[in-house]
């Protein structure tokens, strides 16, 4: 089990205000389309498009700018020649949104997409080929695009100036992130640009605390957006390669050669909650087991307990209520000589890390 240090608590800082996820652009909410309805779709720039659905997606989530999206799509004019196509040879398209590696009506199309959807949009010029045109398509012409959107993938902007992108493989639970002081269970495999493994994890995982880091800088501040269970990708720039700052690393920056990048899959497999209780790093209680109901106890109430208590050394210097013996019944008002420390729910279990200085201070926490 991987345990507090004091200096571990003592240099604790929140980091989580600079790792809010940027907000994609605002589109305005409108009733859902119908097979067969059309409607106009307008830019932030006064530009407009059309959009027609052909045929429902599944869900309510659309993909925002940035993302990774994989299309299929066939341009016509609106005299109805094709000039392009990916069906083909049945090989759709993936691109980043916002990139204009289509026209950019389309990027502004797709977002208003749900995974599986058809849609047929009627672009101007100014959003689709301009004065110049393009192969088959003249200048000033007006466009047509049937575009079924296939599948995206969730990409985000870790430190906000591209050194971590987070593409999420698959989506976790709704518990999380995991804060500074908690402790997480993960899986990770880290490659270079040329496929090289340079850090694995066994397939039992690493358990580590978010502050003490791992491997490099670019897994603790990636787990800070992840939930439970969550699968990313994580590309990351040399800056957030380097092991400097990580505690316990066994990774060596020259690894990774100048310049150059690291692919690592990420896995959150789960975390336990760590609480700063007095809120001077003076207790420290990790959640083991979450108990039953929203009942806390508070002043004077009558709780029964089970604890044992070691030293740093792991030293055994007291136990209640285990190995046939009953467990510890008392108030929590009560005056009693060492600190105790009450789990707030019924049969929650917790770790607590009670340092020298609060341990015969306190009598309830």
């Amino acid at each position: 089990m991987v345990e507090f240090s004091l200096a571990t608590a003592a240099n604790f800082i929140d980091e989580d205000d600079e790792l809010d996820e940027e907000p994609g652009e605002v589109v305005e909410s409108a009733p859902p389309l119908k097979e067969g309805e059309e409607r106009e779709i307008r830019c932030s720039d006064g530009t407009s498009l059309k959009k027609k659905l052909l045929k429902l997606g599944h869900g309510l989530e659309t993909p925002e700018f940035g993302d990774e999206v994989t299309v299929h799509y066939v341009g016509f004019l609106l005299d109805g020649t094709k000039f392009v196509s990916t069906r083909g040879e049945d090989q759709p398209f993936t691109f980043k949104l916002g990139k204009g590696l289509l026209v950019s009506g389309l990027d502004h199309g797709i977002m208003t997409m749900t995974r599986g959807e058809t849609a047929l949009f009627t672009l101007p010029p100014e959003l689709a080929y301009g004065v110049k045109g393009t192969d088959g398509v003249p200048p000033n012409a007006a466009t047509l695009f049937e575009i079924e959107l296939v599948s995206w993938i969730t990409v985000v902007d870790v430190c906000k100036d591209g050194g971590i992108l987070k593409r999420i493989m698959a989506k976790g639970d709704q518990t999380g992130p995991p804060g500074e002081l908690d402790e997480v269970l993960v899986r990770y495999s880290a490659t270079t640009t040329d496929g090289a493994i340079v850090s694995k994890t066994a397939e039992e995982g690493v358990e580590f605390y978010v502050r003490d880091g791992h491997f490099c800088q670019a897994i603790p501040k990636a787990i800070k957006t992840m939930k439970r269970g969550e699968k990313v990708n994580l590309i990351v720039q040399h800056q957030y390669a380097f092991s400097d700052g990580v505690k316990n690393s066994t990774f060596s920056s020259p690894l990774v050669p100048s310049g150059s990048e690291l692919s690592i899959d990420l896995e959150l497999v789960s975390f336990k909650p760590v609480i700063d209780v007095t809120g001077n790093f003076g207790v420290l209680k990790k959640i083991l087991k979450e108990g039953e109901g929203t009942h806390t106890a508070n002043e004077s109430t009558a709780v029964s307990i089970r604890y044992l208590a070691k030293l740093e050394d792991g030293t055994l210097f007291e136990k209640k209520g285990l190995d046939g013996e009953k467990p510890w019944d008392f108030t929590t008002d009560e005056g009693v000589s060492v600190c105790v420390c009450v789990p707030s729910h019924t049969h929650k279990m917790s770790y607590f890390t009670v340092f020298l200085e609060n341990a015969f201070q306190m009598n309830k926490l």
